[in-house]
């Protein structure tokens, strides 16, 4: 027994609870027989979750000190799964007065134990700018005093990780592909499951309190070796042709049009990969034997069993910051300036149904109404740096507050409603509403509303100057969608 012992069910505190890592951690958290108490920014961005009943809530943000104590309170040990992925300037500052903020109101509170997931890479060589971030992250969480088990982790490989996405669709929309020098740098991909064994485990292993832990799968291999192996367990043949002219920013503005991934997130990505991140140090073996990583073949034929299968826990694009970089998320209020573009239908289906029409919406269904158009505007979003058309949607029938959908958000969904955000670029905001209303013999009256709330001189002269194609897509959109709920009704 240490100091660092935690007690019997203790209390969890998890950051990053509406993103890949913690969404799934806590599950597991759960499982292991821990109270669990997530710390979000909004807590409507858990709504859906399977697990959302069992875990107590609390909206905070670790860039505002005096929100954190609240959430700090009985916490027995707290993860910190934070970190920019955007590539604005200040990030590193942001972030250093984040863990400073967390670690300073987990002293406080008498916490014993930070878990903090960082960046692989050797300290001494020339890191890219986000994984120092990363690693002087751990450094800010340390000057706490609080004890920290630092994990380092290089590519993380999952259905629905961000890697894995990148990996994913590079290989299976181009069979030859020019590559820069970046994919041949060795790196040690981790799956995912093992990466969640690790921190779990390091609750019930004391001595790892205050270490640093590198962690990685069984292969050290190259990006190349990474996307010719998902070739393989895809039975494609692939051929990839080195050149040394594609700089870092060409590299992400070429992932930004093949893959769903925006260039601003894929640069510090791809920056990342002109560093070795291979394991140095033997520690992680020492204290976890019975965690033993799997092989990359084996991560990727499991990534790909969850995807065909649907069960993606959760996705990359799950986080606000994938696409609203660190804004607060918006929520839809009726104020002078809001322009509205509203229509109504009769359906012959149940509420129900019609909802759970609407809800089928994008992703690998597309759009029922002019689909053309909505491809054109996913484009013309990419070209100007937006997130475009191509992240599709977590699952194909289940919807839940915050997932991604095409270059929407959902923003709201209840039994007689389903609201999305836009994430395209505007100038302005913008949200699609769908609501469902009971009539006389079983029917439903089907209510979509676009609101717009325009920014400055331009932001009316765009809505204006759409209006008629907005006319003709959404009257075409409603009908479609009243005609896929009478089918879906029939059947």
């Amino acid at each position: 027994m240490t100091s660092h012992t935690l007690p019997d069910n203790p209390l969890i505190l998890v950051t990053g609870a509406t993103g890949y890592i913690g969404g799934r951690l806590i599950p597991q958290l759960l499982s292991a027989g821990c109270r669990v108490r997530a710390l979000v920014r909004d807590p409507a961005r858990l709504q859906g979750r399977p697990w959302v009943d069992q875990v107590d809530v609390v909206a905070a943000n670790v860039l505002t000190a005096d929100t954190l104590p609240p959430a700090m309170e009985g916490v027995d040990a707290a993860y910190y799964l934070i970190h920019s992925m955007s590539g604005s300037t200040n990030f590193q500052q942001r972030d250093m007065v984040a863990a400073r903020n967390f670690g300073e109101a987990a002293r406080a509170a008498n916490v014993k134990r930070i878990i903090y997931l960082g960046g692989l890479g050797d300290p001494d060589s020339d890191l890219s700018e986000h994984l120092r971030s990363r690693q002087k992250t751990g450094e800010a969480l340390r000057e706490s005093g609080v004890p920290v088990t630092e994990f380092r982790a290089g590519v993380i490989v999952g259905s629905g990780s961000i890697s894995f996405e990148m990996i994913r669709y590079l290989t299976e929309r181009i069979p030859i592909m020019i590559c820069p020098t970046w994919v041949y740098t060795r790196i040690q991909p981790i799956g995912i499951v093992d990466t969640l064994n690790y921190l779990v485990a390091a609750l019930t292993t004391p001595e790892s309190a205050g270490q640093i832990v590198e962690i990685g799968g069984q292969d050290v291999i190259t990006y190349r070796e990474m996307m010719l192996g998902y070739a393989r367990a895809r039975g494609l043949r692939r051929f990839l042709i080195p050149v040394p002219i594609l700089t870092p920013r060409l590299s992400s503005y070429w992932v930004h049009w093949i893959t769903p991934i925006p260039s601003d997130i894929a640069r510090p990505l791809i920056e990342g990969l002109r560093n070795e991140v291979i394991v140095r140090d033997p520690r992680a073996t020492a204290l976890f034997p019975s965690i033993h990583p799997l092989d990359y073949a084996t991560i990727v034929r499991d990534a790909l069993q969850h995807l065909d299968a649907s069960e993606v826990e959760t996705s990359w694009s799950d986080a606000l910051v994938s696409s609203a970089r660190d804004r607060e998320p918006t929520v839809l209020t009726t104020h002078e300036g809001m322009l509205l573009e509203q229509r109504q239908r009769v359906v012959h289906a149940s509420p129900e149904t019609t909802l759970r029409a609407v809800s089928g919406l994008g992703g690998g269904r597309g759009w029922p109404a002019l689909s053309w158009a909505w491809w054109l505007r996913g484009v013309l979003d990419r070209m100007v740096g937006g997130v475009g058309f191509r992240r599709g949607r977590r699952h194909a029938d289940d919807l839940r507050v915050g997932d991604a959908l095409d270059f929407w958000r959902v923003e709201a969904i209840e039994p007689h409603l389903l609201r999305l955000r836009a994430e395209m670029k505007v100038p302005g905001r913008a949200w699609l509403q769908f609501k469902v209303e009971p009539l006389e013999g079983g029917n439903t009256n089907l209510i979509q509303t676009a609101f717009f709330a325009p920014k400055g001189l331009f932001g009316f002269l765009y809505w204006y100057a759409l209006y008629p194609i907005h006319g003709l897509v959404f009257s075409r959109l409603i009908r479609e969608l009243a005609g896929w709920a009478e089918r879906l009704a029939q059947r």
